[in-house]
């Protein structure tokens, strides 16, 4: 029997953890890419009724290029993602890592795209965030709900278990718990398997982002990853990026593989996957439909477009992929 919206669809119990204080700057790039985000839909760059439930509308206006550069993460993450699920024609799961307020599985949902079942991991004050909203905005928790074939959710402070969709409070810096607790909301590490990280690796050293991308290169046979984030950091500009972010109490403790857009691939094929690439948002926004270019351009206008080049030159989208050759997983590009 599905369960019903009229008596209480989730099982709650109190649970809590402590927060380590030395991340507090990482948990508020999730909060400031989650306004920037909001903000842009609310401009018109891209349709997304689920954000306004998840995110405030900030007051403070966002800048031209800060909007063109997060319509251009969107569309190519979406683009990559799509990609995949198409490939496999959604038999697959999707591991979101460092998820924040994403909005995805909802808008997948919409678009009849689902993977068997999609996951999203962040730090548990986070999720548990995340999770107070979704319980009490019916527009987030009815979906999950149609697609549950149990009469109760599983749901505790900071994880959220469903047939087709999961949300786990776990630190990816520990990879036995992230495991753990993976497999106990039913990852099948059989399945063709992609991971998205967005902004996440440069907050770890290089040594615990190695890891996390040889634990998931080594735990599913056919996966692909994608992983968005800064490139091209030793120049001026770059360093003053660093250095705004060091004031905020946000060190970026992996930028030294952020060198280039080769020392992204490298990581990538050094820790176990077998094709890597990476384009710099400019050359990515440079391939944008033109159609729709010419409608984000009319939005707002830009006084420099030398600050967007400069801005779109200093991140990448980089994808990687293992085994799935009978799939075409090779084959996709952005």
């Amino acid at each position: 029997m599905a369960a019903s919206l009229r008596e209480p669809p989730f099982i709650s119990s109190a649970s809590s953890s402590t927060c380590d204080t030395d991340d507090e700057g990482v948990r508020g790039t999730c909060e400031d890419a989650s306004l920037c985000k909001r903000f842009a839909v609310s401009v018109g760059y891209w349709h997304d009724p689920y954000i306004q439930h998840l995110v405030r509308l900030t007051k403070e206006r966002k800048a031209p290029e800060i909007n063109r550069g997060y319509f251009a993460r969107v569309h190519g993450v979406n683009q990559l993602l799509k990609a995949f699920l198409r490939k496999t024609e959604c038999h697959c799961q999707v591991l979101n890592l460092g998820a924040g307020m994403d909005t995805t599985f909802w808008k997948l949902k919409d678009e009849d795209l689902l993977p068997s079942k999609y996951f999203e991991v962040d730090f548990p004050m986070i999720v548990t965030r995340k999770l107070h909203n979704i319980k009490n905005k019916p527009l987030l928790s009815k979906p999950i709900v149609e697609l549950h074939s149990e009469d109760m959710l599983h749901m505790d402070g900071h994880t959220l278990d469903s047939k087709r969709y999961a949300i786990i409070g776990a630190d990816l810096r520990d990879l036995s718990e992230l495991e753990e607790k993976l497999k106990k909301c039913n990852m099948n590490t059989q399945l063709p398997t992609l991971l998205i990280t967005e902004c996440v690796l440069v907050y770890m050293t290089p040594e615990q982002s190695a890891n996390l991308l040889k634990w998931a290169s080594n735990t599913f046979e056919t996966a692909m990853l994608i992983n968005y984030e800064q490139v091209n950091m030793g120049d001026r500009f770059g360093q003053i990026m660093i250095e705004n972010l060091r004031r905020r109490q946000c060190d970026l403790a992996g930028v030294e593989t952020c060198k280039s857009l080769e020392s992204q691939k490298e990581r990538l094929l050094a820790n176990g996957w077998e094709t890597a690439c990476a384009v710099n948002m400019m050359e990515l926004y440079s391939r944008l439909p033109r159609a729709e270019v010419s409608r984000i351009e009319s939005l707002e206008f830009l006084d420099e477009m030398e600050l967007l080049e400069q801005l779109m030159q200093h991140y990448c989208l980089c994808w990687a992929t293992r085994g799935g050759q009978e799939l075409g997983l090779k084959e996709i590009s952005c």
